[in-house]
C-alpha cells in the first residue's frame, strides 16, 4: 500500500480513505468529543498523507501511520486552541472589567483615547486611522498615498510609540488595546 501511495496511485489513496476514514473519525472523536472537529482532523491527516506520500516509510504499516498522524494532528490543534483560548479569556476579562464600570467613566476614557489619536502628528494620524479605522493593509495605504511601504511602516511605528508612551503614562491602557495599540506592561 505504501509503495502504491509513493508511486502516486490515486486508486490506492481512495481505497485508503474508504477503509480508514470512519475508523479514524471514531478514534479522533473519542479524543475531542466533537464530530465536526474530528472530521476536520481526519481530513487534514489524509491531505497531509497524500502531500507527503513520497516520504512515507515502508517499514511502518499504513494503519499505524494514520493513527499516529491523527493523534499528532489532535495534539497540534489542542495546543493552538489552548493558547488562543487563554488570549481570548484575557481579552474578555478586560472587556468585562471595562463594561462593568460606570458608563460615564467609559465615555471619558474613550474620549481620551480618541483625543490622543487626534494629537498624533498629521501623517502618523492619517496612516494610523487608515490602518485601524479603515482596515487597510500597509501595502494598500502605500499605494493609496503613493509612498513606499517602508514609509507606512515608519509612521505606524511612530504612532504606536507615541500612543504606547501616552498609554503607559496616564491613559487607561486597556482602551488602547481595544484600538489595536500594543501596550507595554508597567
Amino acid at each position: 500500500m505504501i509503495q502504491c501511495l509513493k508511486d502516486g496511485n490515486e486508486k490506492a489513496y481512495s481505497f485508503l480513505v474508504d477503509k480508514y476514514h470512519h475508523r479514524l473519525c471514531v478514534y479522533v472523536n473519542s479524543l475531542v468529543n466533537d464530530k465536526d472537529q474530528a472530521e476536520d482532523i481526519v481530513q487534514n491527516v489524509f491531505i497531509r498523507t497524500w502531500e507527503r506520500r513520497k516520504n512515507l516509510n515502508a517499514e511502518y504499516t499504513i494503519k499505524s501511520f494514520l493513527y499516529k498522524s491523527a493523534h499528532n494532528e489532535f495534539i497540534d490543534q489542542y495546543r493552538k486552541r489552548k493558547s488562543v483560548t487563554a488570549l481570548e479569556k484575557k481579552y474578555i476579562e478586560e472587556l468585562d472589567r471595562l463594561v462593568t464600570r460606570d458608563e460615564a467613566f467609559f465615555e471619558k476614557l474613550l474620549f481620551r483615547v480618541q483625543r490622543e489619536i487626534q494629537n498624533l502628528p498629521p501623517k502618523c494620524k492619517e496612516i494610523f486611522l487608515m490602518s485601524k479605522r479603515d482596515g487597510l493593509s500597509n501595502i494598500e495605504i502605500a499605494e493609496y498615498l503613493n509612498v513606499s511601504k517602508k514609509t507606512i511602516e515608519y509612521h505606524m511605528t511612530k504612532a504606536f510609540t507615541i500612543l504606547r508612551k501616552r498609554a503607559n503614562s496616564d491613559v487607561e491602557p486597556t482602551l488602547f488595546l481595544l484600538f489595536g495599540v500594543p501596550v507595554l506592561k508597567r
